[in-house]
């Protein structure tokens, strides 16, 4: 596994580790959404160097979605953290 795709992989688990099981619920749950709907931030797990974005994404499959309207705010500020370059809306 080349170090990037490692470390892309410990922080997509480290972000999901972060979330409780309501939250967990509520992701699962908006993965069944056709789209973002427009100005939903949202992180893209399989491209957090993309950091925070606003919805509708560019093609982002909803299974990798990760909306901001999905956790709770401190868990979302925690998430934030975790990307490689920390950006936030």
């Amino acid at each position: 596994m080349k170090t990037n795709n490692q470390n892309d992989y410990l922080t997509r688990e480290k972000i999901l580790l972060l979330l409780s099981d309501d939250e967990v619920a509520s992701v699962a749950t908006a993965e069944t959404a056709a789209e973002l709907s427009v100005g939903d931030e949202f992180i893209d797990l399989n491209k957090l160097d993309l950091g925070v974005q606003r919805g509708p994404g560019s093609k982002t499959p909803m299974g990798h979605v990760l909306p901001k309207r999905s956790v709770q705010i401190g868990t979302w500020s925690k998430i934030v953290a975790q990307l490689p370059n920390h950006s936030a809306l």
